[in-house]
């Protein structure tokens, strides 16, 4: 399968750049500044392309190595673009005995994409995750914020239908 992470495209806009801009200033030459920096960035385009990476490093006067390395090394933040619908598969102990791993490559497959891609036309992205705490209604997975639980994979067409209208 082709790689499809930088499969939507990275358009930045002027409010965006102009909201960065102003948090960079605002932190530049502050002790501890990339963390505060990276959240504020990610709250700001969603995700840490390479693209907002380097504004990061430009504007706080330090090597993008660093901000690579802050950016990778903390889950909290995500180089690729989340889909409208975020789709998180269960993959934790009751889930996976119960069959989410055949839902999670199901999904993979219906959606043409990896897990931690999005789709071309940004709607959908799909992740794994371990345990969210619905264990009675294995296998689970959410989309935003709703959950479903006692899943199939036969299930998924029916779903997916709900959001790709």
């Amino acid at each position: 399968m082709a790689n499809k992470k930088s499969a939507v495209p990275f358009n930045v806009t002027p409010e965006q750049e102009q909201k960065l801009n102003q948090a960079l200033q605002e932190l530049k030459g502050t002790r501890g500044a990339l963390m505060p920096a990276l959240q504020k960035a990610q709250e700001i385009f969603g995700y840490l392309p390479i693209e907002v990476q380097q504004r990061v490093a430009l504007g706080l006067d330090i090597p993008l190595e660093e901000v690579y390395g802050v950016s990778t090394f903390y889950s909290q933040f995500t180089l690729n673009p989340k889909g409208q619908y975020k789709i998180s598969v269960c993959l934790g102990t009751a889930c996976y005995v119960k069959g989410s791993g055949s839902l999670y490559e199901a999904l993979k497959e219906k959606l043409g994409i990896d897990g931690g891609e999005c789709t071309e036309d940004g709607k959908f992205s799909l992740d794994a995750c371990r345990c969210i705490g619905a264990c009675g209604l294995a296998p689970v997975l959410t989309i935003n914020d709703d959950v479903y639980g006692r899943l199939i994979v036969d299930d998924l067409d029916d779903i997916l239908a709900k959001y790709q209208n």
